[in-house]
């Protein structure tokens, strides 16, 4: 079997690439809906990869792995990645999890990070009626995550929250970072207390916090909130589109406190995770399939994390129903270390009418989704319903 076209075409607002082949099976794989600019960077790895045996895997991805880089240019070299899986379940006649070594799970756990709705503002009274909204959405998810600090608008809805410079909200990924002030301090901790009153024990809460804390701050913070029992407080020093990797700050945070610490959503490759993992810098790990440079470099970081008891949380949640499919192949083989996976919905509607495979009606049931038994990734896309929503550049993208 040989490749002889490699195709991206952003549909909706996800770059989705389409490998083909010489005996007319095809593979997909989904970018986050926050890239449709990565359409180009996609393109450019055609030539490398035209004549290629899409089932050798690994073959594949050395000629293209070098040249992805953190969040967002290890998208492009992910979906690639996850689109030659699919061929090679398709050719083998059985669903990707089985060629990862196989299940050791028959459904896996998810947390909501993508349903949603607007808050109604940043105050203490705003977040718990937020979470309260959530805990009562019929997945009866066991955890849900919610933005704060930098990873919010209260960075500026809030009189001086902190004095570092403010960026302008002009592109996804642009990081404010300055010291928090004890205004903003006492506010985040105020929003904690609020939230925990409403979901108890009953919905364990996640902070997604930054990036863009000191560690001064950092420390304090979770310090403050250890007797709230938080599940983990993530990308606080470094995280979302930071192209670097802190270990040593990071280590000094987590043997700080008994409040878990996790990142890692932007991470490319296994190597930059080595650190991370070796000196126990942290307490959990959350790479993006679609970031980490695919599902089995995905895998890879989860069983050495495992060797060091560092728990597993993969990031996930705008990596849409494409992306759902790659998640769960890889999460079903994961060891013990394995949490849950941040669950991607559709970003619009209608990707539930086009995208085929996925399990009629509500996916998640009591936090929990079926391990899909498709050969390949066990999604796809139906041709004839997604071609009103592709350009007049990308007409033949299906043919």
């Amino acid at each position: 079997m040989k490749i002889t076209d490699l195709r991206c075409a952003v549909i909706g607002k996800h770059p989705i690439v389409r490998i083909v082949t010489d005996e007319g099976l095809y593979g997909l794989g989904e970018v986050e809906y926050t890239k449709p600019y990565l359409k180009p960077w996609v393109l450019h790895f055609r030539e490398a990869l035209i004549g290629e045996d899409p089932t050798d895997v690994e073959r594949c991805m050395l000629k293209i792995r070098q040249r992805g880089s953190f969040k967002p240019y290890g998208a492009a070299v992910s979906a690639i990645e996850h689109a030659l899986w699919d061929i090679a379940g398709k050719a083998a006649g059985v669903p990707v999890y089985k060629l990862l070594g196989g299940k050791v799970r028959d459904q896996v756990r998810v947390y909501n990070g993508s349903i949603r709705k607007k808050r109604t503002g940043d105050r203490p009274e705003d977040y718990a009626a937020d979470v309260k909204w959530m805990m009562e959405r019929p997945e009866n998810f066991f955890m849900v995550k919610q933005g704060i600090s930098f990873h919010s608008n209260m960075k500026t809805s809030v009189p001086d929250f902190h004095y570092g410079v403010r960026q302008p909200p002009t592109f996804h990924g642009a990081m404010d970072q300055g010291q928090i002030s004890e205004r903003g301090m006492a506010h985040m901790i105020e929003c904690v207390i609020a939230m925990k009153e409403v979901l108890g024990d009953k919905v364990s809460l996640a902070l997604d916090c930054g990036p863009g804390w000191f560690l001064p701050d950092a420390i304090r913070f979770a310090q403050a909130v250890e007797k709230y029992n938080l599940m983990w407080l993530e990308d606080m020093l470094t995280g979302d589109y930071v192209p670097w990797v802190n270990p040593q700050a990071y280590r000094e945070l987590t043997t700080s406190t008994s409040t878990p610490i996790h990142t890692g959503e932007q991470i490319y490759l296994r190597h930059n995770f080595k650190e991370l993992i070796e000196t126990q810098a942290v307490r959990v790990i959350g790479p993006d399939p679609a970031d980490i440079g695919g599902i089995a470099e995905l895998k890879w970081v989860a069983e050495h994390a495992y060797m060091h008891s560092i728990m597993m949380a993969p990031h996930g949640t705008a990596n849409g129903l494409l992306g759902l499919g790659a998640l769960i192949n890889v999460c079903a083989t994961l060891p013990a270390n394995y949490i849950a996976f941040e669950y991607p919905s559709g970003s619009d509607p209608w990707w539930a009418d086009i995208v085929v495979g996925l399990p009629q009606g509500q996916i998640v049931k009591d936090s929990m989704i079926d391990v899909l038994e498709a050969p390949g990734l066990g999604v796809d896309i139906d041709a004839a319903g997604a071609k009103k929503y592709l350009a007049e550049e990308d007409a033949g993208f299906f043919d």
